[in-house]
């Protein structure tokens, strides 16, 4: 096992399950806990989605009684969009509505998506992809104006997916965006996966959360999972996800003393394959 000052499992908490299905009621578990959480302290609960495959292992949440996931206190953002209509194939708020939102009862008005009246040609080079991302960074602003947002927004939580080349949100190996230290949302134009025209949350964003987790399922990435774990120092964009946020009055230490986490990976065991070290779930 290499050196855990060298890893991510230092600040992570990094759990793996025999089957998609398992690690689905395990990110309901967390998630809901992370819900309660978050109550305790404000009358909402702000998270942030992605894409991908992580619509699906949602659904699970639906299974849960009213007493269990208070869903008119949710409000959702998306860590990244593409710049397509909201009904298109390649958008993230229609995986979302598909998979997890026809099956719950979230009032819409709390699912923030991008401003679609900008979205009827989306090929068109008149498209302000800067206007874009700035009336989705003020939604943000709208949002946490008055909820401990001194500088970035503090989401409760945001749940990521990984790409094979260790892109998470829109924010891709190389791109300058990955320098990006002041703006809440930027535009990228050049995604090396299409669709080319996308906005995303960046880094300082996604590190300000009380907690992020990723959900990764399938061997073929087992390889990437390894190297955002275990060496984290070569850069990939998923590896630089690593929150800090303020410390609140009232936040608890675990019982071991040890210094909270809030990095989180959900894994299956396929995903998790190459790692030398996993965490026992435990709420």
């Amino acid at each position: 096992m290499p050196d855990t000052s060298e890893t991510a499992y230092s600040y992570a908490s990094v759990f793996s399950f025999p089957s998609t299905g398992e690690l689905e009621d395990a990110l309901a578990q967390f998630i809901i806990k992370r819900q309660k959480e978050a109550l305790h302290s404000y009358d909402k609960f702000t998270i942030a989605l992605s894409g991908g495959s992580l619509p699906q292992r949602l659904a699970a949440l639906a299974k849960y009684p009213a007493d269990e996931v208070f869903w008119d206190k949710w409000h959702v953002f998306y860590a990244d969009e593409r710049a397509v209509p909201l009904d298109h194939e390649d958008s993230n708020h229609r995986l979302c509505t598909e998979h997890f939102f026809s099956k719950v009862s979230i009032p819409p008005n709390q699912i923030h998506t991008i401003d679609a009246s900008m979205l009827d040609d989306p090929e068109s080079p008149e498209l302000d992809m800067e206007e874009l991302a700035d009336r989705y960074e003020k939604l943000l602003i709208e949002e946490f104006a008055n909820k401990n947002a001194v500088k970035f927004p503090k989401f409760d939580l945001i749940l990521l997916g990984m790409g094979d080349d260790g892109h998470t949100a829109s924010l891709f190996p190389g791109h300058e965006l990955l320098t990006e230290m002041d703006r809440w949302v930027a535009p990228i134009e050049d995604s090396p996966k299409p669709p080319p025209k996308r906005i995303t949350f960046t880094l300082p964003v996604l590190n300000h959360a009380a907690a992020v987790a990723f959900v990764v399922a399938g061997g073929e990435k087992a390889g990437m999972i390894q190297t955002v774990i275990e060496h984290p120092k070569e850069g990939i964009p998923s590896s630089r996800v690593i929150p800090q946020p303020k410390k609140e009055k009232g936040m608890q230490s675990p019982k071991d003393g040890s210094p909270p986490k809030h990095l989180f990976f959900f894994l299956d065991d396929e995903a998790s394959s190459k790692l030398s070290h996993k965490d026992s779930f435990v709420l």
